[in-house]
């Protein structure tokens, strides 16, 4: 006999509707998937075996035949357990339910359980998206799913738990729909436990109004990690989109916490210098979501950015400028989004003391160089804003004084970002470090006295095209928290004042 079920595939960002094809008949006992199967999917067949049999079932004894269509397309992971499970009962006659309009997917245990799986929100979006009514998944995945309204959702413990429903005799509750409004977001850390450092924060305040990219230079000890880890309690409160597609990236690379449905806190990611270039912008047989992905409409931060493997840091260039990532396999092509604040820490050289006031440096001057050149000029190009973070003093760590705290910041940054995406409507972008160098004269618009600083800064420092786009984009943003339309020469000074830090370590631009 014939049956069909249907699930849903993934593949990367992109998830599709799979019909899984059951035919079982006379021959010779044997069990063939077929559909361009990987691994994964293969071995569902020892799964589903026993978990057919351990749940009271019998196995069919003949010729089995699964088909994933469409056949064309390349069928990974063990989700498809479920909708085989259920494809052969229906065509062994086990089993007489209605399933049209359903979809199922799921992992099954060798006792029938079904256990979670990874990419539950995209194929949940997909499955809404192509009008079906009902989803069966695990029910550790319930709770991520739910976040799709127009679907009811189904969570379930076993297969037995699938078909009792099926068959009108035990009912599995529908998952709750999640309400994004009602859930809060809370962090232990503040601005106001940073001490000192003003023009750091500063930096900071500018970064997170208009998005743009941050490396601090300072000695060990000085509060470059610190402040590092606290831009994203400053940063805009994500909006319901972007917490759908922040939260369907790590879904589908497998990092979803199961007790948090939806992404709200902008992500910060902390690579460990030691990271090869395929875990930053992702890799793989089937190419999965790297750091720089996990991190979209947040922060990636580069802590001791030096130590970092060139191949590495020279990988970042590309997804910096498009905001997306391109991977290219035998299998085919994969676009993940990267739309990310870079912020980078380093030490001035090997030793850390390079400049400092009250330590004295022991490197050699060669020994300096090389370790600031294993930052290449193009990937410096693509920083923002360059802050020296110097050793914070003793008055400073004692003073009684309330720093501002996150709060406060963040209204401020809220503000200048209102403004942005009243300006930006209807054009994609969100803030101004994403402006396209043709609308550059458009939204960009200086006084002239702020076009006469900044054609000086140009020739006097040797500035290169992107730097002066760069800088652009920052005094935008100095404006804009100034409340501002036009640039003036106070915000086009302010913005050269925070890139003009390379000239001190790096000499000229390359």
């Amino acid at each position: 006999m014939f049956s069909k079920v249907s699930s849903v595939g993934l593949f990367g960002m992109n998830s599709y509707i799979v019909e899984v094809e059951a035919d079982v008949s006379k021959g010779l006992p044997s069990f063939d998937i077929v559909g361009l199967p990987d691994a994964s999917v293969k071995e569902a067949r020892d799964r589903v075996r026993s978990a057919i049999k351990n749940c009271g079932f019998n196995f069919p004894n003949g010729r089995i035949t699964i088909n994933l269509a469409p056949a064309d397309l390349k069928k990974g992971g063990s989700h498809y357990d479920l909708p085989i499970t259920i494809a052969l009962l229906l065509s062994t006659g086990q089993i007489k339910v209605k399933i049209e309009n359903k979809v199922f997917l799921g992992e099954l245990s060798l006792d029938g359980r079904i256990r979670r799986v990874d990419g539950t929100l995209a194929m949940a979006i997909t499955a809404h998206d192509e009008g079906f009514e009902d989803i069966f998944l695990p029910l550790d995945n319930s709770k991520e799913a739910s976040v799709v309204d127009g679907i009811n959702i189904f969570g379930a413990e076993s297969l037995k738990d699938v078909l009792l429903h099926l068959n009108n005799v035990k009912k599995i509750g529908k998952a709750e729909a999640y309400d994004f409004a009602e859930t809060s977001v809370e962090s232990l850390l503040d601005m106001a436990d940073v001490r000192g450092q003003a023009l750091a924060k500063q930096a900071v305040e500018v970064a997170a109004a208009g998005g743009h990219n941050l490396l601090f230079i300072g000695p060990p000890g000085s509060g470059k990690s610190m402040l590092a880890k606290r831009i994203p309690t400053v940063l805009p409160e994500m909006t319901f989109e972007e917490s759908i597609e922040t939260t369907k990236i790590h879904s589908i690379a497998g990092v979803l916490d199961s007790k948090n449905p939806l992404i709200k806190r902008r992500p910060f990611r902390a690579p460990h210098h030691t990271i090869s270039a395929n875990g930053l912008t992702g890799g793989g047989a089937i190419p999965r979501p790297g750091e720089i992905s996990l991190a979209h409409n947040g922060v990636l931060f580069l802590d001791e950015l030096p130590e970092f493997a060139r191949s590495t840091m020279e990988g970042l260039r590309q997804p910096l400028e498009d905001g997306r990532v391109t991977i290219s396999r035998v299998a085919g092509s994969l676009t993940y989004p990267s739309s990310i604040m870079l912020v980078a820490a380093m030490n001035p050289c090997p030793c850390g003391f390079f400049g400092h006031p009250t330590r004295e440096c022991t490197c050699t001057q060669n020994a300096v160089r090389k370790y600031l050149n294993k930052v290449s000029g193009p990937m410096l190009d693509r920083m923002d804003l360059h802050i020296e973070v110097p050793p914070v003093n003793f008055d400073a760590l004692n003073s009684q004084v309330t720093e501002e705290s996150s709060e406060i910041i963040r209204e401020r940054i809220n503000g200048a970002r209102k403004i942005q995406t009243e300006r930006y409507r209807g054009t994609g972008i969100s803030c101004n470090a994403r402006l396209t160098p043709s609308l550059l004269k458009k939204y960009c618009v200086m006084t002239e006295n702020a076009s006469i600083i900044l054609q000086r800064a140009f020739n006097n420092l040797g500035m290169s095209a992107r730097a002066y786009d760069r800088i652009l984009k920052v005094a935008r943003t100095v404006a804009d928290l100034d409340g501002k339309d036009i640039i003036d020469i106070e915000h086009i000074a302010q913005a050269i004042q925070f890139r003009s830090l390379d000239r001190k370590y790096w000499g000229n631009e390359e």
